[in-house]
């Protein structure tokens, strides 16, 4: 018998109401509410740090706090709210570009340590500062982002 966790790594995205909550429950993700449409919003933090997700199976629309879904097997960021009050952390994870990312990020945006080849996907707008190096593809990429901290990009040491 499949269990709830392999049946979800198997899914792109849940379908129910009720898969969706389990979900949420099983990742331990309070403060949240479930629209009609299946639109999670959470008034606080997002922790998905080291969970083995190849996807993000449900749709989070905004997360007031950070959202943090780093040490994955993510290759989408499908899924991922489209607003985030604190910082997006997406780091580590096997990501080759920025589509589906948050069109507003409130804090840092970390997209470091994938496979990015392109920086086209990137949010509009990043409150703090924006960074993107461990990702050697990317050269002398020009960011669309307005961002309004540094942008921390690849080096000659990289």
């Amino acid at each position: 018998m499949k269990t709830f966790k392999s049946f979800i790594n198997e899914t792109t995205t849940l379908k129910t109401k009720e898969d969706v909550q389990r979900w949420l429950d099983e990742m331990e993700i309070q403060n949240y509410t479930i629209s009609s449409n299946l639109i999670v919003n959470v008034k606080g933090d997002v922790s998905l740090i080291n969970k083995q997700l190849t996807t993000i199976p449900v749709q989070f629309g905004v997360v007031n706090g950070d959202f943090i879904i780093s040490m994955n097997k993510l290759t989408s960021l499908k899924g991922s709210p489209t607003k985030v009050g604190g910082s997006f952390y997406c780091t580590d994870n096997k990501l080759e570009n920025l589509e589906y990312s948050p069109r507003i990020v409130g804090g840092d945006f970390y997209c470091t340590f994938n496979h990015l080849k392109t920086l086209k996907g990137a949010p509009e707008k990043v409150g703090w500062s924006f960074n993107y190096y461990g990702n050697p593809d990317i050269k002398d990429e020009k960011l669309t982002t307005k961002v309004n901290g540094q942008i921390n990009g690849n080096t000659e040491d990289d």
